[in-house]
């Protein structure tokens, strides 16, 4: 649930990058945090483990100015893919307003995909969320390594997959060469700050 300062006018937004180990969640905050530098003020916070690229999360408060006299602020984090983190990653859960599953499109990763999307709903359920009511998007990630040879999945298994019961909006990407990182972010801060204003405004 954001959080809102009515004194300062400030609306807090928590939006969760999640996903299988290594999918490419902490790649896509560095292509945004790189992109955007001269808009935040801030540095990201990156905390690299043996095994994981991201043991707790990656923070990158993010302005995108006023609404309805209120000002916002995007709070980005990722969660570590790993299941020894599973407690970790339903702490950084808490709160969260909007999700981004990150989800590996390389054909052997296909379980991981799934089991990683049960264990969100899981991790939703102990916070009475779930993926019906919560604004979120997918991504496709490494869509790139098509040209290196490399086995992917078609969009339609992966929608199949991950999708069928909830039509949320999706996007093939490649977080390395940038190939819809911004497009998934300004959709997810979208659908969100929609959802909040239900909400609040």
């Amino acid at each position: 649930m954001a959080f809102v300062n009515l004194k300062s006018k400030v609306i807090q937004v928590k939006i969760v990058y999640y996903g299988p180990g290594r999918g490419g969640k902490t790649t896509n905050l560095e292509y945004i945090y790189q992109k955007f530098r001269q808009r935040i003020n801030s540095e990201m916070v990156t905390v690299k483990t043996h095994g994981d690229r991201t043991l707790f999360f990656d923070f990158l408060p993010f302005d995108i100015g006023l609404i309805n006299g209120y000002n916002i602020k995007i709070q980005l984090y990722t969660v570590p893919g790993q299941v020894k983190y599973n407690a970790t990653r339903r702490l950084v859960l808490r709160g969260v307003d909007g999700v981004v599953f990150v989800a590996d499109a390389m054909t052997v990763r296909r379980e991981k995909n799934i089991q990683s999307l049960e264990n969100l709903q899981e991790n939703l359920t102990s916070y009475k969320k779930g993926l019906n009511t919560l604004p979120w998007v997918l991504q496709y990630n490494k869509i790139d390594l098509r040209e290196q040879g490399i086995p992917l999945l078609p969009v339609d298994v992966l929608e199949g997959d991950l999708n069928r019961e909830f039509h949320a909006p999706h996007f093939p990407a490649s977080a390395v060469k940038g190939t819809n990182v911004v497009a998934t972010l300004k959709k997810i801060i979208s659908m969100t700050i929609a959802s909040i204003k239900k909400e609040f405004l």
